[in-house]
Order: structure tokens, then C-alpha cells, then sequence
């Protein structure tokens, strides 16, 4: 059987010797039987005839041998040894003879150090880079206004990011104790660049609006700001910003693009908030806004949302659309849910940009 095996071998030489990878053959008493060139010249030694453990430094065979899986069952199998600072995937496949009998294992050690290396270097970046996602996260629901009353304004709201990280914001902030700023944006795209835009804005309007109640002026900074930065021109913005005057209960505002109409409605009817302007990017060295002004009642109530809802399409490519959102408008007690389920049901499950709605109600 040896002789028999040797002249199979001695057949086989010049294809094995000529591999850059470790190949060695090894039989069922896990003796090496054949160890080419590259693993003979590395371990400075003929190989042949010792044991396959000796590699390994170990008394015996390893107690999951796949070798000897190999040989038993005549399937190929494979694991991962450590060998000094240097990891090997090492493939064992039967060696047959003749007639198909499996007489021993070819064992093919193929260096995966880098390889291993880098994809643990890369796992690591992914746990820090999930991490920091996760981070800002928390940090834009964070900054999502709390559900309270601001001067008169009751504020309830829904957000839910079709990614990890949203390109929409709204905001409802107390500028003095007569005076309410209210807004909602939308940044082009998704992930980490929308995001930090959306902290811009925020960060941005609180700073201006506290400095500057004119609404006018304020954007105008606003959008030198936005021109500071530098950006490329596939990053802008466009935002719905108002001002509520308690004392006169009038609500003023302008629209920098945003195409979405907030809608006013109460017991006298369902009206859309109409106005039009340039978004926020550097497309523009000036832009020029008009103010729109509305009188608001007890129990008033304005509803905020990016296109997010309205575009949302199903299956037959048809959007959401702004009719249906005025049907739940006139029949819901629940309107940010029963808008956010009505759309999720809609695009079959699957919302496909983020989900931004806030209701401002005036009680006071």
C-alpha cells in the first residue's frame, strides 16, 4: 500500500511543488507522507515521515482532525491553526486511488494572516464607526423638542429615520416669553453629511432667531452661514421657518424651498400654509424672501412634514400624496400615527426616506 501510495504521489509531485501555499499529504496514522518544496524550504527540513501534530508542537493528533474527517467520509473540511505570529486556513481534501478508495488527505496551508489582520482592523473600524453612528444618533432624537407647551404652543410630534441617521429636523423653541420659533427641514440625502447639517440648522436658527427676530434678515444669515461652509453643490436644504406671537396670536413665516405646505386646521376647515422661495444653497450669492402672516385661534392646530410622507410611493409607483393625509386629517383622534401607519401600509412596510411629522396646537 505504501509503495502503491508513494508512486500516486511521485505522479502528483510537479503540480504540488509548484504551489506557494504549504501542501503536504498525510495519511490515516497522521504520518506525512509528502510535504512540498515552499513548506519543506520554510521549515528548513524534509518532512516527510514525521508526525502531522509535530507542526503544531502537540503530543497527539488534534481532537478535531480533519484529515481524518477527510479520509473517514470523503468530504473536505477545513479550519483555521495558529502557527508562531501567523494564522493558516488550512483545506483538507481526499487523495484517492485508483479504484476511488480515499487513501489519505491533501492538507493545502494557505497564509491568511493579513487577510485575518485586516479584517479584524476592519470589524474594529465598523464597531467604532456603528458606535459613533449611534451616537449621533441619540444625539438627533435628543434634539428633537420635548412634547410640552411653548408659550401657548402645545407640540407633539413622530420621527422615524429611514436610515440610522435622518436628513429631516423640526424644532419648537421658546426665543422670549412672548415668542415661539417653529421650523422644519429637510436636508438633502441620508446618513452621516445629512445629519450634520441638521445639527447645523438647528444650532444655526436658535443662535440667529435669539439675535435677530426679524425672520427676513434671519434667513438671509442663515444662508451666509450655509455659503461659509464650503460646500459642494449637491448639499442644501430647504426649511419652513416661523415665528408664533403669543400676545397677537399671529403666526409668521417663510418657506426656503421646503415643498411640503403645512397645513392650518381647526373647526372652520383645512387650509395649506402658501408661500415659496429659494432653498438654503450655493447656488445663490442673495435670495430675496417673502413673510406670510396668518391670525390663529384656541385650538388651532398646524401639522409640519417633510416629503418623506407625501411621496412615499406603492407598488403601482403611485405616491401618498397630500389628499390623503387631509382624509386623516378629517377622520383620525391620532393623527401622527395613524398618518405614519397609513403611509408604512401604503409603501408596503417599507418607508423609503424619513418620516418627520410635529403638531402644534394653540391652547393658550
Amino acid at each position: 500500500m505504501k509503495q502503491y501510495l508513494d508512486d500516486i504521489i511521485n505522479n502528483h509531485i510537479y503540480m504540488l511543488d509548484e504551489m506557494m501555499d504549504w501542501v503536504r499529504i498525510v495519511d490515516k496514522s497522521g504520518d506525512v507522507l509528502y510535504a512540498n518544496k515552499k513548506m519543506c524550504s520554510d521549515f528548513n527540513r524534509d518532512l516527510r515521515g514525521e508526525k502531522c501534530y509535530n507542526l503544531l508542537d502537540r503530543k497527539a493528533k488534534c481532537g478535531e482532525c480533519i484529515s481524518n474527517y477527510t479520509i473517514r467520509t470523503g468530504e473536505a473540511n477545513e479550519k483555521e491553526i495558529k502557527l508562531s505570529d501567523k494564522t493558516y486556513n488550512v483545506t483538507s481534501s481526499p487523495f484517492t486511488g485508483d479504484n476511488g478508495e480515499v487513501l489519505a488527505a491533501v492538507e493545502v496551508f494557505r497564509d491568511i494572516t493579513y487577510a485575518k489582520r485586516l479584517t479584524e482592523e476592519l470589524n474594529y473600524k465598523n464597531k467604532v464607526m456603528t458606535n459613533d453612528i449611534n451616537f449621533a444618533k441619540n444625539m438627533q432624537k435628543r434634539m428633537l423638542p420635548p412634547k410640552e407647551i411653548y408659550n401657548g404652543l402645545k407640540i407633539d410630534h413622530l420621527y422615524e429615520p429611514s436610515d440610522m441617521l435622518s436628513g429631516d429636523m423640526f424644532d419648537a423653541f421658546k426665543i422670549n416669553d412672548e415668542k415661539t420659533g417653529l421650523y422644519i427641514c429637510d436636508v438633502v440625502g441620508h446618513g452621516v453629511s445629512a445629519s450634520l447639517l441638521t445639527m447645523f440648522v438647528r444650532q444655526s436658527v436658535r443662535t440667529l432667531i435669539r439675535n435677530q427676530h426679524d425672520i427676513v434678515k434671519m434667513m438671509k444669515e442663515l444662508h451666509k452661514m450655509f455659503l461659509s461652509l464650503n460646500l459642494d453643490s449637491d448639499k442644501y436644504f430647504s426649511i419652513f421657518f416661523g415665528i408664533y406671537d403669543k400676545n397677537k396670536r399671529e403666526f409668521s413665516y417663510i418657506n426656503a424651498g421646503h415643498n411640503t405646505k403645512p397645513i392650518l386646521y381647526s373647526n372652520r376647515g383645512i387650509t395649506f400654509l402658501e408661500s415659496k422661495g429659494y432653498p438654503i444653497c450655493n447656488l445663490f450669492e442673495d435670495v430675496e424672501y417673502d413673510v406670510s402672516t396668518i391670525k390663529l385661534q384656541i385650538n388651532d392646530k398646524l401639522l409640519f412634514y417633510t416629503d418623506g410622507i407625501i411621496e412615499a410611493k406603492n407598488n403601482n409607483s403611485e405616491e401618498f400624496g397630500e389628499d390623503r393625509i387631509i382624509d386623516i386629517i378629517k377622520d383620525s383622534k391620532n393623527i401622527l400615527i395613524d398618518i405614519y401607519y397609513s403611509v408604512k401600509k401604503f409603501s408596503v412596510g417599507s418607508l423609503k426616506d424619513d418620516c418627520a411629522l410635529m403638531i402644534v396646537e394653540v391652547v393658550d
